[in-house]
């Protein structure tokens, strides 16, 4: 299929961008590399009378230090932010999560916000977000405002961002003296969407673990430190609150399954890489 007509508009700052997005509302969607939404828009799942492109947007093409913060620009492309310097040091967890993302095709298009507002739950960025507690940032022609990771995505290919905003930058807290931090996923290829993503923090005192691509979004749970068999109860409790769900890739039960054995071996990595 190809998508419905659509008229198409090219700005160089942020501010036409909101402005655009007031006049138009909901006829109207946010375009930087594509990859999420053209498809989407082939497919007709989403049908918007106005593209607004972004990718020229300099202002918005970024990755700084912010306080406690690596902050990404909206612009700033998923390949950028792999081949940036800092990104092993300062955030460990996203660099694990990286050689995840699609492929070096994909990398070179797509961007880190995008991901995050197309809300997969089986995307890598949305899950690294919310286990380390990230934020994001949106404009509209009223203002600013930020939204904690958890209050931004509300479910399958669904956030608490409205019409006539848009993401101009996300926030990943910095890592942290004395945690560790590690990142697998199961999927049929390498580069696939994954059947089961998940993310782990450990210091000395708790275990964090985030999982994606079970429930409508990546679900995060933290325990004190355990051990053996206290460990195991955990996994298959989280496992079964999860629930899961049957498709052509994999059933709930092996969805469930890799929880267990995965979340293991991914809580056993973070807690031998701390610092």
């Amino acid at each position: 299929m190809k998508p419905k007509s659509f008229d198409y508009l090219k700005v160089f700052s942020a501010e036409e961008a909101v402005a655009a997005l007031a006049q138009s509302g909901e006829d109207a969607r946010i375009i930087a590399g594509g990859l999420s939404l053209m498809p989407m828009l082939n497919f007709r799942l989403a049908e918007p009378k106005i593209l607004i492109d972004i990718s020229k947007v300099e202002a918005l093409s970024y990755i700084k230090e912010t306080g406690n913060y690596i902050e990404i620009g909206a612009a700033t492309r998923q390949g950028d932010l792999m081949k940036w310097d800092g990104l092993e040091k300062f955030l460990p967890l996203v660099a694990a999560a990286c050689p995840y993302i699609g492929h070096y095709q994909t990398r070179s298009k797509g961007t880190v916000c995008g991901s995050l507002v197309h809300a997969d739950p089986s995307s890598e960025l949305p899950l690294c977000l919310a286990v380390l507690g990230g934020e994001v940032d949106l404009q509209s022609s009223n203002g600013k405002r930020t939204l904690k990771a958890e209050e931004f995505q509300t479910g399958m290919l669904s956030t608490a961002k409205q019409s006539e905003e848009m993401v101009i930058a996300a926030r990943y807290p910095i890592a942290k003296q004395g945690e560790g931090y590690a990142f697998t996923e199961m999927a049929q290829r390498r580069g696939d969407f994954a059947i089961v993503a998940l993310a782990a923090i450990a210091n000395a005192d708790h275990i964090k673990l985030g999982i994606g691509g079970v429930a409508d979004r990546p679900t995060v749970r933290q325990w004190d430190i355990l051990e053996g068999e206290n460990l195991e109860d955990a996994l298959n409790e989280f496992a079964w609150d999860l629930g899961g769900y049957d498709d052509i890739h994999a059933t709930a039960r092996y969805r469930r399954e890799l929880v267990r054995r995965l979340g293991r071996r991914v809580i056993e990595e973070a807690k031998s890489c701390r610092s």
